[in-house]
């Protein structure tokens, strides 16, 4: 009888794990996908030089993420392909003294990504999203300060915003 008392209670302590897997969980169009190639950006901004750097932002975090190793396009299983679409700036917060002047800049950087599958050729993942980051003007004098200067030392940090919510979406679908 005190057999019988106990089944219950070993079902309820081992049934709670019976869904759990261990390892990652790719979202389902992207999970015979093992080997990844990213290829170079394609830059739709007026800014020079970002493809590079968000090709960059975006194979550092699938190298720390782990769930995709990066290879060549003709060992890779699928393709990462990349737009940046454009650069949004826009203000955070005004001066003290001057209230047409801006101190503070929000920055967004807007990309798409697409994971085609190397052999067929089919979109296995599409999406867009926003890099953020903000940036304070520098310098004494607001009205001379170099505002482009210090909004391309930000894009960096934007970029690995966006690559970071980019291997999100990859790796675990959301």
């Amino acid at each position: 009888m005190r057999l019988l008392g106990l089944f219950p209670l070993l079902g309820l302590l081992f049934g709670g794990c019976a869904g759990y897997h261990v390892g990652p969980v790719k979202p389902t169009p992207m999970k015979s996908v093992h080997k990844i190639a990213v290829s170079t950006f394609k830059n739709e901004t007026l800014e020079p030089r970002l493809e590079v750097l968000m090709a960059n932002a975006l194979i550092k975090q699938i190298q720390q993420d782990g769930t995709y190793r990066i290879t060549s396009e003709q060992d890779a299983d699928a393709i990462l392909q990349g737009t940046l679409e454009r650069i949004e700036r826009g203000a955070a917060r005004g001066a003290r003294n001057d209230f047409f002047q801006t101190s503070e800049y929000n920055l967004g950087v807007v990309a798409r990504i697409r994971a085609t599958d190397k052999h067929t050729g089919r979109v296995l993942m599409e999406r867009s999203a926003i890099g953020n980051s903000s940036f304070f003007v520098s310098g004494r004098n607001l009205r001379t300060a170099d505002v482009n200067k210090d909004e391309r030392q930000a894009i960096p940090l934007a970029a690995e915003d966006l690559a970071t919510q980019m291997v999100s979406y990859l790796s675990e679908g959301w």
